[in-house]
């Protein structure tokens, strides 16, 4: 009697194909007569788009999503953006969780890969305290909206709400205000606020939440040095995090002061809370408070080295992450230095998060490399559009330079490509290196130096 062979596959090709099983289960149910506003259905190329954007928590459109689909549509978009920002696995394990069945090793494996923890244990709490937490903020972020949108909306403001603020969390940059994006509401405070708290708290990672929440708990109330006793992880995860915010809100509000086309004829206050907004946004959010092709170069450039390094690991945000950036430049600070070991905090940093640090941006930089050539050849933009563009569907930003509504079918493709690896790449990247290699040469092969640099 033959065996059958069993299928099996690894968990980064389970990640890549589940983030592909929705994306397409998400376009056919947009190609749906029943999805669009007008009761017509969106070509499939356009579908597909908006699906893969949505799942990618990317933000791209090639469609206004206010005036294109109607509020079936809308549900798909939202359910695929919560899917795509929390992570498939980490969906499909809370249901598990909800309906009382044990987590098997596997399973546990899956999560374990998934957010990139260093053990197994306590993963069922994890997922349950990561649903339950974003639940909780997203809840309160659409109770701010609405002191907003509902006496502007009435009803209708509840939904809108609701959806932008996941979004926010999920830091997507896909909303249903306006086709403008948040331009209509740059000077609000109450908008600025909330949006940016919500990108911030989903771009920081949970890790750093429970971490945070953890020194807080232990901390007597004499002895509130609460940074101190974090862990390396969300000490570098905080610290970078401020510092690009601060850096760059200052920066553009330089960059912009006299420009009249964005933020030189606010008064100084909105100067100040859309130049800090910006700065967020560029963090892989993709809410657009000012029309980006309005911005000076200089500005651009700064926000495309913002949308480049991202968010933080273990959280919705995309990008090379913080604290990959800020392992490789201390390394390449000691290396520098001619020191045997780059430090962070006084705690030294692994060789192998170095090498980790480096094929993540390396991988990160090549899918954008070829993105931006492609885009080039098949497009006529100006080479600064373009790139803001490819470097925003890498890093699953979402803002755009005005270019995304006027791609042609090639142009369209070359960006869905583009915003599924970028959002699976470096997650499927530190799966696969953060399993051990089984088959070790016994004899390695003869080592000779470089001349680097």
């Amino acid at each position: 009697m033959i065996r059958k062979k069993k299928l099996t596959f690894t968990t980064t090709q389970i990640i890549l194909l589940s983030f592909l099983v929705t994306i397409l289960v998400g376009s056919a149910l947009l190609a749906l007569p029943i999805s669009s506003a007008n009761g017509e259905a969106v070509p499939y190329l356009d579908a597909l788009f908006t699906a893969t954007t949505s799942t990618c928590v990317t933000g791209l459109v090639t469609l206004p999503t206010v005036s294109t689909w109607s509020v079936f549509g809308q549900i798909v978009i939202l359910l695929l953006i919560q899917i795509g920002g929390l992570g498939v696995i980490t969906i499909m394990s809370g249901l598990m969780l909800l309906l009382n069945q044990k987590m098997g090793i596997s399973d546990r494996l899956l999560i374990q890969d998934a957010f990139n923890l260093n053990t197994m244990s306590g993963l069922a709490k994890f997922v349950k305290d990561v649903l339950f937490g974003t639940l909780i903020i997203e809840g309160i972020g659409s109770v701010l909206y609405m002191l907003v949108f509902v006496p502007e909306f009435g009803a209708v403001g509840i939904w809108m709400s609701l959806f932008n603020s996941v979004s926010a969390f999920c830091n997507a940059g896909i909303d249903i205000v306006a086709e403008n994006s948040l331009c209509n509401y740059a000077t609000t405070p109450l908008i600025n606020a909330v949006t940016s708290a919500l990108i911030i708290l989903g771009g920081l990672g949970y890790i750093v939440w429970w971490d945070v929440l953890r020194v807080i708990r232990s901390r007597s109330k004499k002895n509130r040095k609460i940074f101190r006793h974090l862990t390396l992880h969300s000490k570098i995860a905080i610290t970078v995090t401020a510092g690009l915010i601060l850096v760059g809100a200052i920066l553009i509000f330089f960059l912009e002061y006299d420009n009249p086309s964005t933020i030189g004829e606010m008064s100084l206050f909105d100067k100040i809370q859309v130049s800090f907004f910006q700065s967020v946004t560029t963090r892989t959010a993709g809410f657009a408070s000012l029309p980006q092709e309005n911005l000076t170069n200089a500005s651009a450039a700064v926000s495309i080295i913002l949308m480049l390094i991202g968010g933080s690991p273990v959280g919705t945000a995309g990008g090379m992450k913080t604290v990959t950036i800020a392992v490789l430049i201390c390394s390449a600070f000691a290396t520098i230095r001619n020191k045997n070991h780059a430090t962070l905090f006084g705690r030294r940093i692994s060789e192998d998060s170095v090498k980790k640090a480096v094929a993540v941006v390396v991988s990160f930089l090549m899918i954008c490399a070829a993105s931006t050539v492609l885009l080039l050849a098949s497009s006529n933009a100006s080479p600064l559009d373009v790139l803001y563009e490819t470097v925003s569907a890498t890093a699953t930003v979402g803002l755009t330079r005005n270019l995304t509504a006027s791609l042609n079918p090639y142009g369209k493709f070359i960006i869905i490509v583009t915003m599924y690896f970028g959002r699976v790449g470096p997650i499927s990247l530190a799966v696969a290196l953060g399993r051990k290699n089984k088959s070790q040469n016994v004899i390695s092969e003869p080592t000779e130096d470089l001349s680097v640099g």
